[in-house]
Order: structure tokens, then C-alpha cells, then sequence
């Protein structure tokens, strides 16, 4: 499965797209002094933090059912793994939302990848997926984040407090809803290969249809009925 823009593909990541992305995240994700994760996960050696990226999407394929998933995704930018892009759900059958997660290698940052990836996802879930809401969570002081949902449409949610390398890290929550990504998207997208797999998604066959709009329900330990995997990432760049 893949989702193509003009500048980058999101794919189902082979063996070799993870080998490469495991050398993305030890080469690093962002500047060691700042930390936008809330699993802390770049946090380590070279090995570490390469055995980690293996880790999570091997243990994302092993505890997969329709009911809750995460599919990780590689970011490829002109034949190169630049980073990853996650979408998670659980009971999307009938709550119709998904959790964007991102990440990219520190030296593909400000060159627009993010923006182009984050299009894609918002493609995959919305027209492919038939999802209904997507969301969010960013670090209030995480600058090109909080602006990549701003330029998407997002609207804020509410806050979460999370305990970041011994400090308190205050993070908005943004949500999106079908009508204003259709509204505001600008950046074409083409999906590839996902009508085979749509039952693993907790869906029939065929073509994606949005359900019926439900009232809102309240958030507790998880956000918006989206399911964190243990070391969850929080978007970036």
C-alpha cells in the first residue's frame, strides 16, 4: 500500500525501508537539546535508538487487529527513507478517528517533506479510510509542528501534560474534521493498493464511506478513543 504526493510516498515499509529508517532515527531526529517526544525514544546510543524504530513497527505488526492498530508508514523523498508517518485508531469501524504520529531524519527537516507527508496521511485516513476526525497532539513550544496544523486546519482540542526528561511539557491537542480538510486541502494525493486490506482496518469492501456524524464523547486515559502504543510518537517537524 502507498499514498503518493508530488514530493513524497508513504509506503508499507519493506525490510530495507526499515533497515533505513533505523539509520534515520540513530542519525537523529532533532535537535539533542529539545525533546518533542513523550516516549523520549531518540533518547540513547545509535544502536539504541535504531534497535527502538525496529522495534515499534515489528511490535505495531504483531499486536494488530481491526479493532486497534497503528500503521507506520515510510517517507520516501526521491528514492530516499527520510522518516516515518504513523496513523492509529481503535474501534475506527465505528469512531471514525484516527492519531497522526510523524517523525523525519534531523537533516530532511525544513525542506517541506513534513507538510507533503502529513497531506498524504490526511489522504489515506479522509478519502481512503473514510475517517471522520483526525488528531493531533504537539508541543506547545514545538514551533513547526504547531504551524504545520495551523496550515491544515486543525482546532484545538484541549491541552495534555506529559512528564518530558524530568519536566513538565504542556502539549495542545488539534483536531480536524472531514469538512475542513476538504475544504482547505491544496495538496494532491493518490492512494495505492489499499482496497485488498481494508478489513484489517476494520472495514467492509469497497469504496470508503464516512459514517454518520456522532455526538462527541469525553477524552480520560486515552485521546479520543485513539490508542497510544507504549512509546508513542508526537509529531515532529
Amino acid at each position: 500500500m502507498s499514498v503518493t504526493t508530488p514530493r513524497v510516498e508513504l509506503r508499507w515499509p519493506s525490510q530495507h525501508d526499515l533497515d533505513d529508517l533505523a539509520d534515520r532515527g540513530a542519525e537523529g531526529v532533532h535537535d539533542p537539546a529539545y525533546m518533542p517526544f513523550f516516549s523520549q525514544w531518540t533518547d540513547g546510543d545509535q544502536a539504541t535508538v535504531a534497535k527502538r524504530v525496529l522495534q515499534r513497527h515489528w511490535g505495531a505488526l504483531g499486536s494488530w487487529t481491526p479493532e486497534d492498530w497503528t500503521l507506520y508508514l515510510a517517507v520516501v523523498h526521491e528514492g530516499t527513507v527520510v522518516g516515518s508517518q504513523s496513523l492509529g485508531a481503535r474501534n475506527f469501524a465505528t469512531a471514525r478517528e484516527v492519531l497522526l504520529t510523524s517523525w523525519l531524519g534531523y537533516r530532511f527537516h525544513g525542506m517541506g517533506l513534513g507538510t507533503q507527508a502529513r497531506a498524504a496521511a490526511l489522504h489515506l485516513a479522509f478519502e481512503g479510510l473514510g475517517a471522520d476526525y483526525a488528531v493531533v497532539v504537539v508541543r506547545q513550544d514545538n514551533g513547526p509542528s504547531q504551524r504545520v496544523c495551523e496550515k491544515f486546519g486543525f482546532l484545538k482540542d484541549g491541552t495534555q501534560i506529559n512528564s518530558v526528561r524530568g519536566t513538565v511539557s504542556v502539549s495542545d491537542r488539534y483536531r480536524l474534521d472531514r469538512e475542513r480538510w476538504e475544504a482547505r486541502r491544496e495538496i494532491t494525493a493518490e492512494i495505492r493498493g489499499l482496497e485488498a486490506g481494508r478489513t484489517l482496518f476494520g472495514l467492509d469492501g469497497g469504496i470508503a464511506e464516512p459514517a454518520a456524524p456522532a455526538s462527541r464523547v469525553s477524552h480520560a486515559s486515552t485521546l479520543s478513543g485513539v490508542h497510544y502504543l507504549e512509546e508513542s510518537d508526537q509529531e515532529v517537524g
